[in-house]
């Protein structure tokens, strides 16, 4: 408990080194929440910088940093969106349970297909079914995540159709029909095509990587000992190969689940699907300074909390790891 109190306030300094890159750089970037109004020639000047002062832009930076990190760690607000005028906590938090929807269901898609594939490829290592989805996953690792979710929308919404009624086989975006909206068979209809997407290309890469881990180590001495000891072959692989070689994916695991919710971007955009992914793309396009800055600040907070829990899974799962 010392140990998670400890890196937790470390984390602290950390987060706000951040806060401040992040600020200045999506602050400075071309551009801004007034661009549209300054290029229309109707708009007078006057009129312009009333809105500038309206919304605090007509401040120096580091005040307007500081006015919005108080607002943040004393009240929990992250400002107030530039175009829709209402709270971004409140409009993230309508966002984020579909994205955790969405990541959640593919993380674990992903770990139930990839897991099998690996172990098995290590086991059998140099055979047909280990080429084939060495094959299938070089070729997954290559594949964009935007151009893939076109081409699964190519197939299952513009070519293949459902023989009974002749409508698409599959929605191609939303998370729900109009009138269905809480309907779970329907939003789990539009799930298919956004989790096969965003999952794919992570099966692909932890596949290969635990393939690469397992063969390691099913190469130790203490494996040929367990082996020498009469132990069965499953409990050699699962007991004590397995648990060590899924170590090293807990490290990448961490790293990584940030980069599903970079990945649910373009997915959200492709599929059109309700998320934080979504609601950052469409803050970038209007230069909604305070709904990009709410959504990365918590990204980076879910980055931190990840390797934290990372760490507490090593102690879990081998022994030698201890915290003092």
């Amino acid at each position: 408990m010392t140990y998670i109190i400890r890196r937790l306030l470390q984390a602290i300094p950390s987060l706000l080194i951040i806060s401040v890159i992040l600020f200045f750089l999506i602050r400075l970037t071309p551009g801004g929440p007034l661009g549209a109004l300054e290029r229309n020639p109707q708009v007078t000047p006057e009129a312009i910088e009333n809105m500038r002062e309206q919304l605090g832009l007509d401040k120096p930076l580091p005040i307007q940093y500081l006015s919005w990190i108080k607002g943040m760690l004393l009240r929990g607000d992250l400002g107030m969106s530039y175009i829709h005028y209402r709270p971004v906590t409140e409009m993230i938090g309508e966002r984020i349970p579909n994205t955790f929807w969405l990541v959640g269901i593919s993380f674990l898609v992903t770990l139930l297909v990839a897991i099998p594939i690996g172990v098995i490829s290590a086991i059998k290592p140099y055979s047909f079914f280990d080429y084939a989805a060495t094959s299938l996953s070089f070729m997954g690792q290559s594949v964009p995540v935007f151009w893939l979710g076109l081409l699964m929308i190519l197939i299952f919404y513009v070519t293949l159709k459902n023989p009974m009624t002749g409508l698409p086989l599959l929605p191609a975006g939303g998370m729900h029909t109009t009138g269905q909206e809480n309907n779970l068979l329907d939003t789990a209809v539009h799930l298919i095509l956004p989790v096969a997407t965003l999952s794919l290309v992570w099966i692909a890469w932890y596949s290969r990587f635990l393939r690469a881990s397992m063969l390691d180590i099913l190469h130790e001495d203490y494996i040929r000992t367990a082996r020498a000891k009469g132990l069965r072959e499953n409990t050699v692989i699962y007991r004590h190969a397995f648990r060590n070689g899924i170590i090293p994916i807990i490290t990448l695991i961490a790293m990584d689940l940030p980069s599903f919710f970079s990945g649910a971007l373009f997915t959200e955009t492709i599929f059109s699907w309700p998320g934080m992914g979504r609601l950052f793309w469409d803050a970038a396009k209007t230069r909604d300074y305070p709904v990009l800055l709410g959504v990365v600040i918590i990204n980076a907070g879910l980055i931190v909390i990840f390797n934290l829990v990372a760490d507490i899974l090593y102690g879990f799962l081998d022994p030698r790891v201890k915290y003092d």
